[in-house]
């Protein structure tokens, strides 16, 4: 990170330079990629692609690339829906899916695709609405207009409003979606070339992998009617061409404070990779049991790994001397510029106030991952269970007074959740909630009174194997009668799930309060007073930090300098075979030896851009000036880790499947005409 010392002062206050910035679509810099590049995206040409590019619920992105609902997106953005479809005697994950007609493509138990269709600035409203108040008037206040705002906005069911804060509350704008929830899988090619490389290559290039998927949305039981789609690239991504990354960043920390970087630092990233750690040693052992039991927990052994890696890239990244010396010295000057003028010197105080509640938060912490966050109850069934009752609870309450995932406008894809018809495997289920309570225990400590209210006289394990057999919240049917029953029905109900959930959620809704009043509250009331001062000085000529909500970057196909050596931004489907060794993770498909003669070696595969991204942008769009699809966004470099906090021009880098790669194997090892005909618009 050598470079990092100039990047910092651009992460923190200034504005932004090079190929940097996650932007949105109202506020893009049309005018600086004009001047770099020579080309001025318009109003249309930036209405058409954000028409043109989708979220997939699960924290991914995706694009649609035909008339007809076809939606393009990463392998691992719809992994959890591949072995949702699969059975023990039909595993789709590894043998891949491939629907030839219209009729076979198989609807997703639980995924959902949103589609942004308009942006309003709601400021002013929320902040009329808090001006003057803190704490817990603040957060209530906050909740009331936020939800009424999203109420208003979803006139229909088939419409998503989120108030969505940026800037760290110098702005808020309601997000209006269009959400499809009959999605369905139309191919999906084998995990061993999904995930070619494995871990070993996870955020490493060069890279050889195809990790995509075509999903279709519906509507009415037909597929939807979408006008806006990227068109197939006739030449695909070439060397030193304009490329721009439509998606859904999920978030950065590029304008945190010193206080919260301490914190992510010292108390959240250390913490959150020895529970990952440990998780990836349980997931390792439980599939040791045998073939069924890795089929149903491939998913979460992939997320796990997946997370270690990014989260350790950001955690060295903040132990890195220059890099926080850099940061430390942003700040520094922010606060020099503040305290040069009269008007803004008063802002100073929010620093304080901020770290100050970061102290209370490290204090919290546990209690709030472990008791709210469900981390001490790793159970798809106990969380059924505190859905049902906490909707129980909220329901009945003014739209205003609920809990935000309860509110009216959120109320479509918590039922999608409660009501998916996906599998529940109870095995997975007694080990996963074992290990949580014991690490709930082992933290909180056995003398804890909480832990003595989960546990009793019971080991975690006779405690999870009890529960979990007891349960009915495993049939979909049960589920929906306790729904139906509201607070009387979930109140005399003697599932076992659901007497846990009610014993400890006072106690979980005490320490969400505490967190939301004290600590969150105080945290955005004095964020949005720094951010203010920030417009002051710069405007919208910085980009805000990333909210898993749509921006665009721009940026061209390079390589990078590692040393003395270049790495050039291409891989061909050539490389792949050379990388085979026929054993796990570098073991290409039966299929694809079998077929390797028929492919041009000299395709290429993956390529690598300048594009500013992070994860959330899993699923992305690569397209050129033309609007057209040139690839695949999948994964980032090593460099990129630190893009949590800032941008290395230099070395940070996006990897991407190339468009040609995908036809060229869709038509020769998959025989995929009916989709490559679509593709083409034929």
């Amino acid at each position: 990170m050598h470079r990092i010392l100039t990047v910092l002062l651009v992460a923190t206050a200034a504005p932004a330079f090079a190929d940097e910035g996650m932007w949105t679509y109202d506020a893009f810099p049309a005018a600086a990629v004009e001047k770099t590049y020579g080309f001025k995206p318009s109003s249309a040409w930036l209405d058409n692609v954000r028409l043109s590019t989708v979220r997939l619920a699960q924290g991914c992105s995706g694009s649609f690339v035909s008339k007809n609902g076809l939606v393009l997106t990463n392998h691992h953005c719809a992994h959890r829906c591949i072995e949702q479809l699969s059975t023990p005697k039909k595993d789709l994950v590894k043998a891949g899916f491939w629907a030839t007609t219209q009729a076979q493509e198989a609807r997703c138990p639980a995924l959902e695709v949103n589609q942004l269709v308009t942006i309003t600035d709601v400021t002013a409203k929320v902040k009329d609405a808090t001006d003057g108040k803190a704490g817990q008037a603040y957060s209530d206040a906050f909740k009331s207009i936020t939800a009424d705002l999203e109420k208003a906005c979803a006139t229909a069911e088939n419409l998503r409003c989120d108030v969505v804060t940026l800037y760290h509350g110098g702005q808020y704008k309601l997000y209006t979606y269009k959400r499809y929830q009959d999605v369905r899988l139309v191919f999906a090619p084998e995990f061993a070339i999904a995930f070619f490389g494995g871990d070993p290559d996870n955020f490493m290039f060069p890279r050889f992998d195809l990790d995509l998927a075509f999903l279709r949305i519906y509507e009415n039981d037909q597929p939807a009617n979408t006008p806006n789609f990227f068109p197939w690239s006739p030449d695909g991504a070439k060397a030193s061409e304009l490329t721009f990354v439509s998606g859904h960043p999920g978030g950065t920390s590029r304008e945190l404070t010193m206080a919260e970087l301490n914190y992510q630092r010292d108390v959240m990233l250390p913490r959150t990779l020895l529970r990952l750690a440990e998780l990836r040693g349980f997931v390792g052992e439980y599939q040791r049991r045998g073939n069924e039991q890795k089929r149903h927990s491939n998913a979460l052994l992939f997320g796990i790994e997946n997370s270690y890696k990014a989260l350790k890239g950001m955690y060295d990244t903040l132990l890195n001397r220059e890099f926080y010396a850099a940061k430390a010295a942003a700040e520094a000057e922010f606060k020099a510029k503040l305290e040069k003028n009269p008007k803004q010197k008063p802002v100073l105080a929010a620093f304080d106030a901020i770290a100050k509640s970061t102290d209370a938060l490290a204090h919290v912490r546990d209690r709030l991952v472990l008791i709210e966050e469900r981390q001490g109850f790793s159970s798809e069934l106990f969380g059924f269970a505190r859905l049902l009752l906490r909707a129980s609870v909220e329901l009945p309450k003014p739209n205003g007074e609920r809990l935000q995932e309860f509110a009216e406008a959120a109320l479509p894809a918590t039922k999608q959740a409660l009501f998916s018809p996906a599998p529940i495997y109870n095995e997975f289920e007694i080990a996963r909630l074992t290990v949580s309570l014991t690490k709930l225990r082992e933290l909180l400590g056995p003398d804890d009174p909480f832990v003595k209210k989960v546990l009793g006289r019971e080991s975690p394990e006779s405690l999870a194997t009890r529960l979990v057999k007891g349960s009915k919240l495993a049939d979909v049917k049960a589920r929906q009668a306790l729904w139906d029953g509201g607070q009387a029905a979930v109140a005399a109900s003697n599932d076992p799930m659901v007497q846990l959930a009610l014993r400890i959620d006072e106690d979980a809704r005490a320490v969400r309060k505490h967190f939301e009043d004290d600590i969150e509250a105080v945290q955005q009331q004095n964020s949005e007073l720094l951010a203010k001062a920030r417009f002051e000085l710069y405007g919208t000529s910085i980009y805000p930090d990333a909210t898993f909500t749509l921006r665009l970057s721009y940026g061209r196909v390079a390589g990078w300098q590692e040393g003395d050596k270049t790495i050039l931004p291409f891989t061909t489907l050539g490389g792949a075979f050379a990388r085979h060794t026929g054993l796990d993770p570098f073991a290409l498909p039966p299929r694809w030896l079998a077929k390797k003669g028929a492919l041009n070696p000299e395709t290429p595969f993956n390529f690598t851009t300048t594009n500013d991204i992070v994860g959330g942008n899993s699923g992305s769009p690569v397209i050129n000036q033309k609007a057209e699809l040139v690839g695949l966004i999948f994964d980032g470099n090593i460099h990129s880790l630190g893009g949590e906090y800032g941008f290395e021009a230099a070395r940070n880098r996006a990897v991407a499947v190339h468009s040609n790669a995908i036809r060229e194997v869709l038509q020769k090892i998959y025989g995929a005409t009916r989709l490559v005909s679509e593709l083409e618009g034929r």
